[in-house]
């Protein structure tokens, strides 16, 4: 997203964040996002509860020092909430057990994180989504290696590397996949 898209969506959320945290005001109907973006997915009507719970998933999940790695979070739980593996509705999805971090629902946030978050979360849910991510429904912390053959790595972002599940029981057996490098997915340029 160029910084004048973001200018044009930032100040509606962070006027929420600053009222009442990242926009969990609970107003009594949806909230719709602003216009589409060329090349991304529609924007939603969410709740300010909805847009907080996302935030929240993007903030805790992430390492939090670049927007890309806020992004790549943010794009697996709107993947997940358009698939009926899932519970529906951001919140639901991001309040799974097992799924996210611990507590990631209630625990504080730091004020000067807030801009930022709120930037990610409104950019996502006007349609944006990391590039490499993809389809990608599942991560885990980087640099961690798990022995399952299913799992078919496709970025590093935010301190997470992100992969998609892939049916093993009919292909050949291969070697174990890769994890993507830091370098190798910084390497690669967002739309």
């Amino acid at each position: 997203m160029q910084g004048s898209e973001r200018t044009k969506i930032g100040p509606v959320l962070m006027a929420a964040a600053a009222a009442c945290g990242l926009g969990a005001c609970n107003t009594a109907g949806p909230v719709l996002t602003t216009g589409s973006i060329p090349g991304h997915a529609a924007p939603m009507a969410v709740s300010d509860a909805d847009r907080d719970c996302l935030g929240r998933a993007m903030y805790f999940e992430s390492n939090r020092s670049d927007e890309q790695g806020l992004i790549a979070v943010g794009t697996v739980v709107m993947n997940r909430l358009e698939n009926a593996i899932f519970p529906g509705g951001i919140c639901a999805v991001v309040g799974q057990p097992g799924q996210f971090a611990a507590g990631v629902l209630t625990k504080p946030m730091q004020e000067k994180d807030l801009q930022k978050v709120a930037d990610a979360a409104d950019a996502v849910l006007a349609g944006e989504r990391h590039p490499q991510v993809g389809k990608a429904m599942y991560f885990h912390t980087a640099g961690r290696h798990y022995p399952y053959t299913n799992m078919h790595y496709v970025a590093v972002a935010g301190g997470n590397a992100f992969y998609e599940k892939r049916d093993t029981r009919t292909a050949k057996p291969a070697a174990p996949a890769s994890i993507p490098t830091f370098a190798a997915a910084s390497m690669v340029a967002a739309p």
